[in-house]
């Protein structure tokens, strides 16, 4: 499993997100970002083009090294100083209210421990800071949140995911309020696809 979950299993990651959809899903979410950002799973890098002028500097988290070096090409293009972390959002090697946004897309569902790495998040975060998010979870509709619970075990092993995930309890539960957030499905199977997409800010 060292090999598939350190190797195959990123590699595998990386090529489901490289589509026209998932762009244009993405896009949005970076653009927002200003001042000092922290971005929680990186991957290869395809957040990066859509960082805005309002970016300071970008530490770019992520545990996979087999994907650092291709987000590293990417940073080094970039307008802004960029720091690649190989570590995961559990233990954020970052000082405690240092960071004015944090990005997180379809990462959250693969935190080994979510509840640990929001308090993270939320340590990191200055008082004024923000939290963009665009991830996938927990549906509302009865039968398809059976089916996310049935095929958890399956998706997790597979995919590393847990695509039943209640994400924006674990945000407000974290130390959050919303700004702004949009709760809806996606084009894709219903047991993937319901999102959660927004603004969070520290309470």
């Amino acid at each position: 499993m060292g090999i598939y979950r350190h190797h195959v299993l990123p590699w595998l990651i990386d090529r489901g997100m490289r589509n026209a959809a998932m762009t244009r899903y993405r896009r949005p979410i970076p653009a927002q970002a200003t001042g000092r950002v922290l971005e929680l799973g990186v991957g290869a890098g395809l957040n990066l083009p859509h960082y805005g002028p309002d970016v300071t500097r970008l530490f770019a988290l992520e545990p996979a090294g087999s994907l650092l070096g291709k987000a590293a090409a990417l940073a080094g293009i970039l307008p802004f100083p960029v720091t690649l972390l190989g570590s995961g959002a559990e233990a954020i090697p970052l000082e405690t209210g240092s960071i004015d946004t944090v990005v997180t897309t379809w990462t959250l569902c693969s935190v080994g421990n979510l509840e640990a790495g929001l308090a993270e998040v939320r340590r990191v975060l200055r008082p004024d800071g923000q939290l963009l998010f665009l991830e996938h979870g927990r549906s509302p509709d009865p039968g398809v949140a059976r089916r996310q619970d049935r095929l958890e075990p399956a998706i997790h092993l597979v995919a590393g995911c847990h695509p039943n995930r209640s994400i924006d309890t674990a945000i407000e539960q974290a130390g959050f309020r919303f700004a702004s957030i949009e709760r809806q499905y996606l084009k894709g199977p219903r047991f993937i696809a319901y999102h959660f997409t927004g603004v969070a800010k520290p309470r």
